[in-house]
């Protein structure tokens, strides 16, 4: 090109003879006629040249612009979000008239179902006109929640517990059962007691001391009103078929009464004691825990461990040896501790009797240096002559094992700590927080000549499970309820199988726990809760004794106040204006009224109709963590208070960790919100929620960093039904599940194949398609309506089976396999020429099949995916005028009703599926996008060549063939076929002559033969490294074996199509 015009094009290639002699005969000669063949080709060439311009223009556009000059990237548009607009008042029922819209949308679907749910009364046990206390033949099934703090806000485990619960409770519903699911809420004494002190200290810098008890717990239920109702959103997000209307919280007045009842009976029988003992105390919540608030860390050796109050990490896992000296001797006894603090409230030397090396020593006294006193020496066989020196520290009043042995030995009991944690004796480390005694009192031994080593020692150190402090033992009078007899009676329910525990692997557990229990303190030093009924009695008499806070004679319990005064005149044998009382500050453990929550919500003691319909329940579904916080004390209370137990079943779900199989821990940024997966959430959103909790700076980074690399993009949006399915999909009956959340988006897609099989079905039915009030099998139907028949009858039984045993990875496997690969990829492709023919009978039968598969298929899922089955449920025509309004009131499918299995059928469609598979195979292998190749079926078996004769229209349908020919032995296919093996009796060939390009698939994959060859080499030369077996780590050296293998196997794969190809270019030659 020169000045931007092209140059002319070059004349046409003559013979200078030709050309000179026309010229010289003066006249122009007409052009030779061109037959069809050569204009044809010549217009393909032209094209060609055309094409090849085109690209060559583009290609100088493109080296014309500067260098560097950036591509200009395409604007990904943003597909926007289809919602629900239609106007309609909460309670409603949704419009579902009109056209679906094109896609899924969570937004959409979800909309406006769960307020018409709620006011048309379905998830109410009284729906339909029911009487509760009239027996349902079809049964009753009843289930408590385990009632979540009121502080809280739902996480995973939250959300596979109600994914769990509510589908169980709304497949019992669609049997026809009386159902109840009885919502409840959880007063969380602790938890909501610091919640509230923090909120009045950052507005009013207020403390609760401040503003005094009454006062303060009326700021606690004005927080309660205007913040505790969230978590009761979140459920209904989740779909959760709660009776509302029996909603009920711990500090209700129903509930109270039944604690205070509670309390009383067990307190005047003897089952609930006062004692003075060592109890674990939380320095930081200035409360009392029970064993099982306790958590337990292993640690090998030294340790540094952050504690709440102190700015430094402090450290553990180490052995402290030091001398006590002998009193009037230079003589001196080793001892070694873990918590050298403490030695500041020794009182004793504790040594074997037998061991010889300090039998001297027996009633001699040593001196503790900071306390200026003398303390014995005892013999006691409570020590380990083999372990440290032989030397024990008694510290009696912070250790449990110097507990009993300071009880034998009448030692003195010195309370060294406060409340808070502060060392309360000896004046030089007096009023130091207890860790920072620990390094003054190092120092002041090392100053004194007595220290002598420390050494790294394994130990466990007990943590509280709700402040993270570190739990010290701390001698108090507290109320215990005395467990042993009504462990034995549980863990008998149990042995007799009265009471099922599923998975049963948990048995062992529940036997070992409860067979080794321990008296249970119930008593906290916290202000909200159920303050303990009990009065203290002073009587002013004086033929009556002066009591003691620690004697259980002088403590009384009542309903009332007026009651207690009563027992306590009775009791003391006075008249009541003798009496004075003084209840007791404490209140109870928050578990004490979660254990009588299954009777509690029905108004117990009062025999109500409800107790009297629905306890005992049927069913306690929780997680395996809080068998023992709240399973077995249910179970004990049930059978104590009401003589039976609370449900006849208990099923224990895995708990949920990450994708990486972490428990979920705030600091490692890998606890979600199931609302953020059912909305999705950015990454910059995760980050703020993290920036807006508690976590310290570095705390903060490292769960950023772990969100960054777990959701680089953030969460995508889920919806409601796909997190449900995917949280039972993966409850398998062990203990943990590994939860990748960006695996939920599959299940997303999966709704969305959902969604467009019903919106293809409805147009494919048409609107004036009446469905038969039932269906039953003709002659009319095609083997593959059979088929997809039989297929459902064995999803359905699948179900049936699998329902009442909590197999939930087997009832969802079973469904999502119906509706994808069986209605969707095999069934709708079927259908597709069938309803483009005009076979009038084959469309008006496969109609009545498709309905079927559609109606059932959704009633199937619908526990799972409540919102989508009951939005694509709406749009279809009902087989009678009197059926149910909604999917999720309408009865569940039962193999009686759907006979329809036929094993034969199923096995002759799969021996046709697997044709259909290898032809897609090579079609794949063959690059054959659109072109239909003919398909020769080679069958050494006559038989199954005339079952497969059955199948060719449904083979060639889904297999994009051309015509297919069945060939037995004597048949040959043609040459250029390409051949793949369906078994030892059947071959399948696809004639791929002027199909396919056979030069360029060849050079294609010989390129790919030179680089996998290349990377084989490359590989082997690192696998024959003479130090490779004994340097390379086993996984990768396993990674690497595999590579090797399917370096190999592509290769060989590849040799074959190139051989395949050149015969198929010979045939084409020839």
């Amino acid at each position: 090109m020169e000045n931007g015009t092209p140059n002319p094009a070059p004349a046409e290639d003559t013979k200078p003879g030709t050309a000179t002699a026309a010229a010289g005969d003066g006249k122009e000669q007409p052009p030779p006629q061109k037959t069809e063949a050569q204009l044809k080709k010549e217009a393909k060439k032209q094209a060609k040249l055309d094409k090849f311009k085109q690209k060559q223009d583009k290609k100088a556009k493109q080296e014309s612009k500067p260098k560097g000059e950036k591509k200009e990237k395409k604007v990904t548009k943003e597909k926007p979000v289809i919602r629900y607009e239609k106007d309609t008042p909460p309670g409603e029922k949704k419009d579902v008239v009109g056209d679906l819209p094109d896609a899924y949308s969570p937004p959409y679907v979800e909309a406006a179902w769960y307020p018409w749910w709620e006011k048309m009364g379905f998830f109410k046990p009284e729906y339909g006109g029911r009487v509760v206390s009239k027996p349902n033949p079809k049964g009753t099934f009843m289930m408590v929640i385990p009632p979540p703090n009121v502080t809280g806000s739902l996480h995973l485990g939250h959300a596979l517990t109600n994914a769990v619960q509510d589908s169980l409770t709304r497949w019992h519903r669609m049997r026809g059962e009386t159902v109840l699911w009885n919502p409840g809420c959880d007063h969380a004494g602790i938890a909501t007691q610091v919640v509230v002190e923090k909120r009045l200290w950052k507005e009013k810098k207020l403390s609760r001391h401040d503003l005094g008890r009454e006062k303060f717990v009326e700021e606690v239920w004005k927080w309660k009103n205007e913040k505790g109702h969230r978590i009761y959103g979140q459920l209904k997000r989740l779909g959760s078929s709660f009776d509302w209307e029996r909603s009920c919280f711990t500090m209700d007045d129903k509930l109270s009464t039944a604690v205070k009842e509670a309390f009383v009976r067990l307190h005047q029988d003897g089952t609930i004691y006062r004692s003075n003992r060592l109890v674990n105390w939380s320095c930081t919540l200035k409360s009392a825990i029970s064993d099982i608030e306790v958590e337990k860390r292993e640690l090998t050796g030294r340790t540094l461990l952050s504690v709440p109050g102190y700015d430094s990490k402090v450290e553990f896992g180490v052995l402290v040896y030091f001398a006590y000296k002998i009193e009037g001797s230079d003589d001196e006894l080793i001892v070694a501790t873990t918590r050298i603090e403490t030695m500041l409230g020794d009182t004793a030397v504790a040594v074997h009797p037998e061991d010889e090396r300090y039998k001297k020593y027996h009633g001699k006294r040593v001196v503790h240096p900071f306390r200026n006193c003398t303390m014995p020496v005892v013999a006691d066989d409570f020590v380990d002559k083999e372990f440290g020196t032989g030397c024990v520290k008694i510290t009696p009043a912070h250790d449990p094992n110097d507990y009993d042995c300071g009880k034998r030995n009448n030692l003195e009991f010195i309370d060294m700590l406060d409340d808070d944690g502060l060392i309360t004796v000896c004046d030089q480390f007096k009023g130091m927080k207890r860790f920072h005694a620990r390094k003054a009192v190092l120092k002041a031994l090392k100053e004194k000549g007595l220290y002598k080593e420390t050494k790294d020692n394994p130990m466990v150190v007990p943590i509280c499970s709700r402040s993270k402090d570190i739990v010290e033992p701390m001698l108090k009078p507290q109320w215990y309820v005395d467990c042993t007899e009504m462990a034995q009676q549980s863990m008998d329910a149990v042995e007799k199988g009265e009471l099922k525990v599923i998975p049963d692997a948990h048995i062992k557990t529940w036997n070992s726990w409860l067979g080794n229990i321990r008296p249970w303190c119930i008593s906290r030093q916290l202000w909200w809760g159920h303050r303990i009924p009990v009065y203290f009695v002073t009587v002013d008499d004086a033929s009556v004794t002066k009591g003691d806070e620690n004697d259980n004679h002088y403590w009384v319990s009542g309903r009332t106040e007026e009651e207690a005064r009563k027992n306590a005149a009775e009791r003391f044998k006075v008249s009541e204006d003798k009496i004075s009382l003084k209840q007791d500050e404490d209140v109870l453990d928050t578990w004490f009224s979660s254990a009588l929550f299954p009777f509690s919500i029905f108004g117990w003691p009062n025999q109500t109709e409800d107790l009297e319909a629905f306890y005992p329940g049927t069913l306690l579904e929780t997680g395996h963590d809080i068998l023992f916080f709240w399973v077995a004390r249910m179970v004990m209370f049930g059978l104590k208070l009401t003589g039976k137990l609370p449900f006849k079943y208990v099923y224990l779900h895995a708990m949920v960790r990450d994708a990486h199989g972490r428990k979920m821990s705030k600091s490692l940024g890998n606890v979600i919100d199931p609302v953020d997966v059912i909305n999705g959430i950015s990454l910059q959103g995760l980050h703020k929620i993290l920036e807006e909790g508690n976590l310290d700076g570095k705390e903060i980074e490292r769960a950023k960093a772990g969100q960054k690399a777990d959701y680089p993009t953030g969460i995508p949006e889920c919806g409601t039904d796909a997190l449900r399915f995917a949280l039972c999909a993966y409850t398998s009956q062990g203990r943990d599940i590994n939860l990748d959340v960006l695996r939920v988006d599959g299940y997303r897609r999966f709704c969305n194949k959902m969604w467009n099989a019903t919106k293809f079905a409805l147009m494919a039915l048409g609107d004036d398609f009446k469905p038969v009030p039932k269906l039953e099998l003709s002659l009319s139907e095609s083997l593959i309506d059979r088929w997809i028949l039989s297929k459902l009858s064995a999803a359905v039984k699948t179900c049936e089976q699998g329902w009442p045993l909590y197999d939930f990875p087997g009832i969802t496997t079973a469904i999502y396999a119906f509706w994808l690969y069986e209605l969707c990829d095999v069934y709708l492709e079927y259908l597709k020429p069938v309803l483009q023919s005009d076979n009038t009978a084959a469309i008006a039968t496969s109609r009545q099949v498709l309905y079927t598969c559609l109606g059932v298929g959704l009633r199937l899922i619908s526990p799972f995916m409540p919102f989508i089955s009951e939005e694509l449920y709406q749009r279809l025509p009902r087989r009678t005028g009197d059926a149910p309004p909604s999917i999720c009131v309408t009865p569940y499918p039962e193999t009686s009703d759907h006979p329809w299995f036929d094993e034969r059928l199923e096995k002759d469609v799969e021996l046709a599926q697997n044709v259909i598979s290898k032809a897609r195979s090579m079609r794949a292998d063959y690059n054959l996008t659109k072109q239909r190749a003919d398909m020769y079926l080679k069958c050494s078996d006559k038989d199954l060549a005339s079952t497969l004769q059955n199948y060719v229209a449904f083979i060639q349908t889904l297999s994009s063939s051309g015509s297919i020919h069945i060939l037995t032995n004597d048949g040959q296919p043609p040459i250029g076929c390409a051949m793949a093996t369906v078994s030892d009796k059947c071959e399948v060939h696809l004639q791929l002559t002027g199909l396919v390009d056979t030069s360029k698939e060849i050079e294609k994959l010989e390129k790919r033969i030179s680089s996998l060859t290349s990377q084989q080499t490359r590989l082997q030369e690192t696998m024959d490294k003479p130090d490779y077996e004994s340097k390379v780590p086993e996984n990768v050296k396993k990674t690497n074996s595999e590579k090797m293998l399917q370096t190999q196997n592509e290769l060989e794969k590849i040799t074959d199509a190139i051989k395949m190809f050149k015969i198929v270019a010979e045939a084409a030659d020839n």
